[in-house]
C-alpha cells in the first residue's frame, strides 16, 4: 500500500478525539470522520489539528467506500463495536485498507478470526485492539510467558481506576449479557463467577471474572491452552443510571491521578508459577497514544495481512514503548 492517510472514525468521541490529536502530533496525515450528526464537533476538531473531515454512516456502503478511497489505514474508535466493527471491517477489506480499532469486546475479535482469510486474500490487516487493554495485556502476558519453560495456564487481570467515558459505559452496558467465558484446553467454555485475588503491586486485591478479548489474542500469541481473565475496579463498579447524562470522560486531572495496572500469573508444566505486574498511565491516555502509534507504524509499512494482535505484530515490548509503561516481576 502506498496511501499514507489515516482515517479515524468516531473522532467526535472522547477517545477518538484524543487519538486524532496524538496522531497529528506524531506527524501523521489524518482525516477525522463520523456520522452527520457530529459534523460540528468534527469540523471544529479538523480545524484545530489541521485535518480534513468526512461524514458517513457505517451502514451506508456506497458512502463508506467513497470515504475510504484515498485512505491507507482506518482506525475505528466508534463504539459500541458490536455495531461498527463488522461493516467497517467488510468495507476495509473491499477497499484494500488496513483496519485497526480499540475494541474491548470479544465479538470484534471473533469477527476478525472469521474474516481473516478474506482479509489475507485482499492484502488487508485486521488489528482490533491496536491500543488499550489488549496491547497492555498482550505485552504483559508475553513477558511472563518468557519466564516459563512450558506454560500450561495463565490468569490475567486489569486494575481499572479513574472512571469510565460515556462511550465505554454504553459499550459495557450493551455487553452485560455476554457469556462469561474462559479458555480450557484450547476451547472457549462457560465458567463460574468465582473471584480471585491478584497482587497489582500493593498486596492482594479481589478481582472478578470477565470475558475479555485477551482470551483470543493471548491464545493466538502464546498457544497457552488454559486462560482466565479478570477485572478489579476501584471506583464503585460499572456506571449505572442514565448513561447519556455522563460526562464525555475523565478529566485530564482525573486521568493523571489514576494509573492503570495489570497482573498476570503463569503456571508451567512443572508446577512453577511466575507473576508479573504492568504499571502504566491511565487507560484512556494509554489507549489513545498506543492506537495512534500503532496506526503510524502500520502506515510506515509494519503490517501483515489477516487477523493480527499488537504483541504479535509489533513485538512483546510494544506496551513498554507507550508513555512510561513498565513491567516488573514479583
Amino acid at each position: 500500500m502506498t496511501m499514507k492517510t489515516l482515517m479515524i472514525y468516531g473522532a467526535a468521541g472522547y477517545t477518538g478525539r484524543m487519538a486524532a490529536i496524538n496522531a497529528r502530533s506524531a506527524g501523521v496525515d489524518v482525516v477525522v470522520a463520523g456520522r452527520a450528526k457530529d459534523e460540528a464537533k468534527l469540523a471544529a476538531l479538523a480545524a484545530e489539528i489541521g485535518a480534513q473531515y468526512r461524514l458517513f454512516a457505517v451502514d451506508d456502503v456506497p458512502a463508506t467506500q467513497a470515504a475510504l478511497v484515498d485512505v491507507g489505514v482506518l482506525l475505528n474508535t466508534a463504539g459500541p463495536f458490536m455495531r461498527t466493527a463488522e461493516p467497517l471491517m467488510h468495507a476495509s477489506i473491499a477497499a484494500g485498507v488496513h483496519y485497526l480499532d480499540i475494541a474491548a469486546e470479544l465479538d470484534s475479535y471473533q469477527l476478525a478470526e472469521t474474516l481473516s482469510d478474506a482479509a489475507t486474500a485482499a492484502g488487508v490487516m485486521l488489528l482490533p485492539g491496536s491500543g488499550g487493554s489488549v496491547a497492555m495485556l498482550g505485552s504483559l502476558a508475553a513477558h511472563a510467558v518468557s519466564r516459563v519453560t512450558r506454560p500450561v495456564s495463565l490468569r490475567i487481570a486489569m486494575h481499572v481506576a479513574g472512571g469510565f467515558s460515556r462511550g465505554s459505559a454504553v459499550s459495557a452496558s450493551e455487553n452485560l449479557n455476554t457469556a462469561l467465558l474462559r479458555r480450557v484446553d484450547g476451547q472457549l467454555v462457560a465458567r463460574s463467577t468465582e473471584v480471585r485475588d491478584f497482587d497489582f503491586g500493593s498486596g492482594p486485591a479481589t478481582a472478578f471474572p470477565v470475558t475479555l478479548p485477551d482470551l483470543i489474542t493471548i491464545w493466538r500469541d502464546t498457544a497457552i491452552p488454559n486462560i482466565e481473565t479478570y477485572v478489579y475496579l476501584t471506583d464503585g463498579g460499572f456506571p449505572e443510571g442514565d448513561l447519556a447524562a455522563m460526562p464525555d470522560g475523565p478529566t485530564h486531572d482525573q486521568r493523571e491521578a489514576n494509573r492503570y495496572h495489570a497482573a498476570v500469573e503463569v503456571t508451567g508444566a512443572d508446577g512453577r508459577v511466575v507473576r508479573s505486574v504492568l504499571d502504566t498511565v491511565n487507560g484512556y491516555t494509554f489507549t489513545t497514544i498506543a492506537a495512534a502509534e500503532a496506526a503510524r507504524r502500520v502506515l510506515g509499512g509494519e503490517a501483515r495481512a489477516g487477523f493480527q494482535t499488537p504483541a504479535g505484530l509489533f513485538g512483546a515490548g510494544f506496551a513498554e514503548t507507550i508513555a512510561d509503561t513498565s513491567i516488573v516481576d514479583l
